[in-house]
């Protein structure tokens, strides 16, 4: 669940996606779910000469198993709050044992 919180405080921002098969998508983020999967808006390729059948997509929905890597922006990522966040998370997955 902390993946999740952090991807949802990325809508609307700018990401880029790079799935299993070295495929790697620009977009802006569109919505994500507790699976990880992920729905872009405005999709570029980023190699479109090595993938030019994805060059006319403009929207897609991006299951979270085949995702390899997600960048995110700089600076949209406070790390003290991902630590913080990370903290919380032990706590109650050791308190729950």
């Amino acid at each position: 669940m902390l993946f999740y919180s952090v991807f949802k405080r990325l809508i609307g921002k700018e990401i880029v996606v790079e799935l299993k098969n070295d495929l790697a998508l620009k977009g802006t983020l569109h919505s994500v779910d507790q699976y990880l999967n992920f729905k872009l808006l405005d999709v570029q390729v980023i190699d479109e000469e090595r993938f030019p059948h994805m060059a006319s997509v403009k929207n897609c929905f991006i299951r979270g198993s085949v995702v390899r890597y997600v960048q995110i922006p700089p600076g949209e990522l406070d790390p003290e709050v991902l630590q913080d966040s990370t903290r919380t998370e032990v706590a109650k997955e050791q308190a729950s044992r």
